[in-house]
C-alpha cells in the first residue's frame, strides 16, 4: 500500500504536530508518522508534562506544610506517591488524547510506524512506500549515557525510567546538575528523599546567569540537597542494598549510596536508522541535522526541527521551528529568530530567563551595559504568598538603552518571563520596562522595579546610586 503527501512529518512531538497542523492550515495534504501509539513525542509522554505534574505535587506538598502561616490548619500532611504518579499519568493521557484530536480535526493522516528514507522523496513506513513533495524531520532526541563503568546497572535510569517509578526511593543520586537533573532533584527532595547531585562543572545549570545559579544553589542547600560540584563519577557499583556512586574531585572525592541513580547527563539527537544517507541529508550523530534559518537541510525540500536539528532542546522552540518549516515548505517566507527564547528551570524556586546573561552581555558590550535588580523580599504580593525567595534582574546596553536580557528566580517566574520575551521581541528600551504601569499588588511589579533600579530610580528599595538624568 502506498500514499503520497504534499508534506510528511516524521515525529509527533511539540515540533512535529505543530508543523503538521500549520501545513494543513495552509492547504496541504499532510501525513504525520510516529512509532509511538500516543501523540506528543517525548515532551508530552515522558518529558515536560509528566515531570511538571510531579513538580506540582512537590510544590503543593511544600506549601501545605506552611498552611498554618495563613491561618489554614492542616494536619497530617504527607505524600501519597502512588496518587501523585496516577495524577501525572492522568494529565499525560488527557493531553496526548487532545493532540491526537487536533491532528484528526485538521484532516491530517496519522501513520503509526517507523519511518526510513528510501530516497529524497520516498519513505518506507513499516515496509510500505510513502512518497512526498516536502518532508519535515522532527524525531527529537534520546537520553545519553556516559561511558561510566557500572552505568548499565538496572537501578541506573534515565528520565524515562525515573518517571516510571511506582514507589518512592528513599535515596536518590543524580548524575548531572543541568536542567533535568536539577528538576528531579528538587522534586524528590520535596518528597522527602535524600538527594545528592554529582556534577562535573563547578555549578548547577552552569550556562545560566551567575546570580540565578547562586540563588538556586542556596535554595538547594536549604532543601538539604547534597551538592558534589566539580566532581566526576568514576564508577557505579551495585549491591543488595543499592547502588554506590564513586566520584573524584579536587578534594579527593568520595562515594554515596542510593536506591536509584538518575543519569541526567544530556540528550542525543535521534538521527540513527532514519536512512538520512539515502535522502542525501547531511547530519552529525552528536550535533544532529544542520539547518538554515528556514529550517531547511542541505536537501532543499527536506526540513529538520526541534532536538534533532541541534539548536535548542526546548519544546517551545521546536514548535516555532515547526511553524517556520511548514510555511517555507509551502512557499511562504519565514525565518526563525532565537533572540527571545525563554529558558525555564522548574525547580522550587523556579528559574526563568530570556536573552543574554550578564556575563554574555559584558562579553559583547564591555562596560556599555547596565544592570538593575529587585528582590521579591521587597514585593508586597510575594510577602502575601509567604514566599519571598528570589529576584528579577534586567540588563540593557547604555547607548540606545535596548533591553538585552531578563533573569528571574522565584515562585511563578515561569509565567512572568513572557513579559521579558515580548519586550525583547519588540526591541524595547529599559524605559519601556521601567515606566510601564503594573497591577498592584502583583509579582510583576518587580519587573518594573528592576527597570527603575537599572536607571537609578528604584522606589521600593533604598537607592544604590544617583538617578540617571531625565
Amino acid at each position: 500500500m502506498s500514499a503520497h503527501y504534499d508534506v510528511v512529518v516524521i515525529g509527533s512531538g511539540p515540533g512535529g504536530y505543530v508543523a503538521a497542523i500549520r501545513a494543513a492550515q495552509l492547504g496541504a495534504k499532510v501525513g504525520i508518522v510516529d512509532s509511538r501509539e500516543t501523540a506528543g513525542g517525548t515532551c508530552l509522554n515522558v518529558g515536560c508534562i509528566p515531570t511538571k505534574a510531579l513538580v506540582q505535587s512537590a510544590w503543593l506538598l511544600d506549601h501545605m506544610k506552611k498552611a498554618e502561616q495563613f491561618g489554614v490548619m492542616a494536619s497530617n500532611i504527607e505524600l501519597d506517591f502512588g496518587r501523585a504518579a496516577r495524577n501525572k499519568n492522568k494529565t499525560v493521557e488527557g493531553l496526548t488524547r487532545g493532540v491526537a484530536g487536533l491532528i484528526k480535526a485538521n484532516g491530517i493522516d496519522a501513520l503509526l510506524g517507523t519511518a526510513q528514507f528510501v530516497d529524497a522523496n520516498t519513505l518506507s513506513i513499516n515496509g510500505d512506500r510513502t512518497t512526498f513533495d516536502k518532508a519535515i524531520i522532527a524525531t527529537g532526541s534520546s537520553p545519553s549515557r556516559p561511558p561510566i563503568p557500572g552505568i548499565d546497572e538496572s537501578r541506573c535510569v534515565v528520565s524515562t525510567g525515573m518517571l516510571a517509578l511506582e514507589t518512592q526511593p528513599k535515596r536518590v543520586v543524580v548524575l548531572g546538575g543541568g536542567v533535568i537533573g536539577s528538576e528531579f532533584a528538587a522534586i524528590y527532595a520535596s518528597f522527602g528523599s535524600e538527594v545528592t547531585i554529582i556534577e562535573m562543572l563547578d555549578h548547577l545549570i552552569a550556562n545560566e546567569d551567575a546570580d540565578a545559579v547562586k540563588e538556586i544553589e542556596k535554595a538547594f542547600k536549604k532543601k538539604k540537597i547534597t551538592l558534589e560540584l566539580g566532581s566526576r563519577v568514576e564508577r557505579l557499583e551495585g549491591s543488595a542494598s543499592g547502588v554506590t556512586a564513586h566520584f573524584s574531585n579536587a578534594k579527593g572525592g568520595g562515594s554515596v549510596e542510593a536506591d536509584i541513580v538518575l543519569v541526567a547527563t544530556g540528550r542525543t539527537p535521534n538521527v540513527v536508522d532514519l536512512g538520512l544517507e539515502a535522502a542525501g541529508v547531511a547530519f552529525d550523530p552528536r550535533a544532529g541535522i544542520a539547518t538554515n534559518a528556514e529550517m531547511r537541510t542541505n536537501v532543499s525540500h527536506i526540513f529538520a526541527i526541534g532536538d534533532v536539528a541541534g539548536k535548542y532542546q526546548l519544546a517551545h522552540t521546536a514548535s516555532r521551528e515547526g511553524e517556520v518549516a511548514a510555511e517555507n515548505a509551502l512557499g511562504h517566507a519565514a525565518l526563525i529568530d532565537y533572540k527571545a527564547v525563554p529558558r525555564v528551570v522548574y525547580t522550587d524556586p523556579e528559574v526563568a530567563a530570556v536573552g543574554l546573561t550578564e556575563a554574555q552581555a559584558r562579553e559583547q558590550y564591555g562596560d556599555d551595559i547596565q544592570v538593575g535588580s529587585f528582590p521579591f523580599a521587597a514585593n508586597s504580593r510575594a510577602q502575601i504568598y509567604g514566599d519571598t525567595t528570589g529576584f528579577v534582574k534586567v540588563i540593557y546596553e547604555t547607548r540606545w538603552h535596548e533591553l538585552l536580557g531578563v533573569v528571574m528566580v522565584g515562585s511563578h517566574v515561569s509565567d512572568m518571563i513572557s513579559a521579558g520575551v515580548n519586550a525583547l521581541e519588540a526591541e524595547s528600551t529599559i524605559e519601556t520596562i521601567a515606566h510601564s504601569i503594573q497591577a498592584h499588588p502583583t509579582l510583576a511589579e518587580s519587573i518594573k522595579e528592576a527597570g527603575l533600579d537599572a536607571l537609578g530610580q528604584v522606589v521600593h528599595m533604598p537607592p544604590k546610586r544617583k538617578p540617571a538624568t531625565v
